[in-house]
């Protein structure tokens, strides 16, 4: 980075070191991640089998909306889409997507997570026997199959999951995977066009990834590509091992591993999945060493994209923004609000809290590498506050419940503190969410 940049950077980021210790609040990553095996149809847009797809093709990991489904979320005819602004994943005709064939019986469901989150649960819905296909799809139209619970540990300690597709399914259905964010009132949606065939079930292994080559070494990254494997039915996705740890899935036949050390050697190998949860032999290994010592950095991270913002209180605005790529490795994101930095942040959210009800900001997002190099701001997002809450619900004071539903303006005492409902919503036992500042607001 050229030194008028960093002084640059330096004096924009002078103003926030009065803030102090208050930036260690800024609120936990919010991660992201969508069904890749079998491909959900956000998956599929974004490879290429789902065609006027919208701008789900860049974002397939955002299908994000209130959790507590099938009480609360995204509503009847919005589900495929989250009840977000992709509104093309909520157009439901027989013909209209890509259907990934499957078998009745166990079957194996793969996540993609682009960042890691606490979790706590995972719940598979698939489309009744006689749904009509060519209608909007609604709750009415789906029943739950499987729930996965989790120990409230990152997302990414559990990729996959086993559920068995009901003996009684053939033809088209809809599968509905709902991944529950533990520490946000979120979860995100993905839904799975299917075609079912009855019988036993897919037995037969991926045959085995052959010709692994690693090219492209830099000092931190090695591209690996590979000859693609066969499979009875379908190869959903690969999965690629260093050193005989598993570092991450590809849906295509190649794959970029990046923040390595220079100089070292690496070991790596691939598997092949199909939908059903077969997994092929590990391919032959291909040792790639990166470039000795310190390449000089010129190259800036790309501009972070999809910034929005899913929940917006009096008092406060839920940042989040799609992960920026770089050559070497993007190390933090700059928030601005109205033209002036608010904190620095590895993570891809941050919470905006302390704002006053019914104003309007623009926000921006830049991301920053090790060496300094600065990506362009993201396209702007102007978010206004809500307005200062009415007496709404009820004007009662009440012991707060974990468990308890809550319209806006309701009052409940909690530890010998007053706080009212600033966000509709039903608890589900977790004894932090009176301290959530985008439900609940102290008064006193």
């Amino acid at each position: 980075m050229k030194p008028t940049m960093v002084a640059r950077v330096a004096a924009l980021l002078s103003p926030i070191a009065l803030l102090g210790t208050a930036l260690a609040l800024a609120s936990p990553v919010q991660a992201h991640g969508y069904v890749s095996g079998p491909y959900s149809r956000a998956a599929a847009c974004k490879m290429g089998l789902n065609t006027n797809c919208g701008g789900i093709v860049y974002e397939p990991q955002s299908l994000e909306a209130p959790k507590g489904f099938p009480v609360t979320g995204p509503a009847d005819g919005r589900i495929a889409s989250a009840g977000t602004g992709f509104t093309e994943m909520d157009q439901q005709a027989y013909g209209r997507w890509y259907k990934n064939n499957i078998s009745t019986g166990p079957m194996t469901i793969n996540w993609t997570y682009t960042a890691a989150h606490r979790t706590s649960q995972w719940s598979y819905y698939m489309t009744k026997q006689n749904w009509d296909p060519n209608a909007p799809l609604k709750r009415a139209d789906l029943e739950l199959v499987s729930t996965i619970a989790h120990d409230g540990s990152a997302a990414n300690t559990k990729p996959a999951h086993s559920i068995t597709v009901p003996a009684n399914r053939s033809g088209y259905h809809v599968i509905l995977a709902i991944w529950d964010v533990a520490d946000t009132v979120n979860a995100f949606y993905n839904v799975i066009d299917v075609n079912v065939t009855p019988g036993a079930g897919d037995s037969s292994a991926p045959s085995v990834p052959n010709q692994l080559v690693g090219s492209g070494a830099t000092s931190s990254t090695v591209d690996l590509t590979w000859a693609p494997s066969t499979d009875n039915v379908g190869v959903t996705g690969y999965t690629v091992l260093r050193d005989g740890a598993s570092v991450g899935t590809s849906a295509t036949t190649r794959f970029t591993d990046s923040g390595l050390t220079s100089g070292r050697a690496y070991k790596y190998m691939v598997r092949s999945n199909d939908a059903a949860g077969n997994t092929s032999a590990a391919s032959a290994s291909v040792t790639v060493t990166t470039v000795a010592g310190v390449l000089k950095d010129t190259q800036p991270p790309t501009t972070p994209g999809g910034l929005h913002s899913m929940v917006v209180t009096e008092s406060s605005v839920d940042l989040m923004w799609s992960a920026s790529t770089d050559n070497v490795g993007v190390t933090s994101y700059t928030v601005l609000r109205d033209g002036v930095i608010v904190t620095q942040t590895s993570a891809t959210s941050y919470l905006d809290s302390g704002r006053a009800p019914g104003v309007t900001h623009r926000y921006e997002v830049f991301a920053t590498d090790a060496a300094g190099n600065a990506s362009t701001r993201s396209t702007p997002l102007t978010v206004t506050t809500k307005a200062a809450a009415t007496s709404t619900g009820s004007t009662s004071t009440s012991t707060w419940s974990a468990t308890g539903r809550y319209v806006v303006g309701d009052v409940v005492t909690n530890d010998g503190a007053t706080y009212r409902c600033i966000q509709a919503h039903r608890g589900y036992g977790d004894p932090n969410w009176i301290l959530a500042p985008s439900l609940w607001t102290r008064v006193s």
